[in-house]
């Protein structure tokens, strides 16, 4: 077996082909990511502007207790006339600083009567004004190539006007379950059937990470129908999940299926818990995960082990999302062989304010009910004792699920 971080690793080293674009609109564009960097093409702001409702005026015309006469209301949009010596002008958030005023002082230390301003509290130089340039400047880079792209960033990319975006094409997804046992979600079962929650739940995790399912397939314990179900997969998508059937029993087939099309399995059996018999290989330089038919195991894999290997498949920067130090919450004591990674809740001790790991009270593979209850995952070393009070590392669902 394969420890946890090698198999991590040997995925995120396999060769990417160039991953082809496309251009789409602003509108298009959540969720997607950067094929090439953003580049300001305007100062923002453009111009000098007030941030916030007053007065502008040249410093040197103020004078304790004297009234300015307002020479003119600029509003937001409107070009503003230079300012002229000795007077005052009605200004709000976002108008355009006439040329010449170097200060803006805010209404409420003015009043103003009969088209006379008197300021009650000493200005400063340059106070309330928001410069040309002092958050972006033209030429540069506003956002890098491979940056996932959500409402923050298109609003940035908006204010320089930019309506469409070069981003790579979504990484399309084919899905295969496998086994005779599994009936489709909504139709009726025999006792001896169970309803194929793998199918919905990877779409939904793949829909959640960014990618396009192409294909969600189902092959019964046949060998010609799981070999055709893979070329179908092979032939349309840029990485290939199958789940199920990749032990070693007289009916996983997808090892025997995988070898008769030519492929051989780069490793087989990771050390961890949930999840140990996933294997990885390729057709025709199309990468294929082969992940446990155990939905909790699946899910699990997916999230922590093969997720950083779908988002460099979309061309992202950051393929290792970021992971936090907790302390276990637990009288429970784990002692495992492989890397066991629980499902877990994290939150904050009110009274120490460390952050806490409470694991799921069942911890067996079988519990799908763990998966919405937890938040994340705790990952507790192989071959050492850990139990309540013990620091482990833990990988957000909200991080390692999008």
């Amino acid at each position: 077996m394969l420890d946890f971080d090698t198999a991590q690793q040997r995925l995120l080293d396999l060769p990417i082909a160039n991953i082809p674009v496309e251009t789409i609109s602003l509108q298009q564009a959540q969720g997607r990511v950067l094929a090439q960097d953003v580049v300001a093409t305007l100062d923002m702001p453009s111009a000098d502007n007030s941030s916030m409702d007053g007065y502008a005026l040249r410093l040197q015309d103020y004078l304790p207790g004297t009234p300015l006469p307002v020479q003119q209301r600029v509003f937001a949009g409107q070009a503003p006339q230079p300012q002229e010596p000795g007077k005052i002008s009605r200004i709000f958030t976002g108008s355009l600083i006439p040329e010449g005023a170097d200060t803006v002082v805010m209404q409420e230390v003015c009043t103003e009567e009969d088209g006379q301003v008197t300021i009650t509290q000493a200005p400063v130089k340059n106070q309330n004004i928001r410069r040309q340039g002092e958050d972006t400047r033209v030429g540069s880079v506003l956002l890098e190539q491979g940056t996932v792209l959500g409402a923050a960033e298109i609003g940035l990319i908006a204010t320089q006007g930019i309506a469409t975006l070069t981003v790579y094409r979504q990484l399309k997804v084919g899905l295969l379950t496998t086994g005779d046992e599994l009936v489709p979600v909504g139709q009726s079962r025999k006792s001896s059937q169970i309803f194929n929650s793998n199918a919905p739940m990877l779409t939904a995790l793949f829909h959640t990470l960014g990618a396009r399912v192409e294909h969600v397939l189902h092959a019964m314990d046949d060998m010609d129908a799981t070999r055709a179900a893979l070329n179908t997969l092979f032939a349309d998508c840029d990485l290939v999940i199958s789940v199920g059937g990749v032990s070693v029993g007289e009916k996983d087939l997808i090892r025997p299926a995988l070898e008769a099309l030519g492929a051989s399995l780069d490793f087989w059996k990771v050390r961890m818990k949930p999840g140990k018999p996933v294997a990885l290989s390729s057709v025709n330089n199309v990468p294929v995960i082969c992940l446990p038919g155990n939905p909790v195991s699946a899910y699990t894999v997916l999230a922590v082990l093969v997720s950083p290997l779908v988002r460099k498949l979309q061309g992202r920067r950051q393929c290792l999302p970021s992971r936090l130090q907790a302390t276990l919450k637990t009288d429970k004591v784990f002692n495992e062989t492989r890397d066991e990674f629980l499902r877990v809740r994290i939150m904050q001790d009110e009274q120490t304010g460390l952050l806490m790991a409470e694991p799921y009270e069942r911890q067996g593979s079988g519990m799908s009910s763990s998966l919405p209850w937890a938040n994340a995952f705790a990952r507790v070393p192989a071959v050492q004792k850990f139990t309540g009070g013990d620091r482990v590392w833990v990988y957000p669902k909200e991080d390692w699920t999008r």
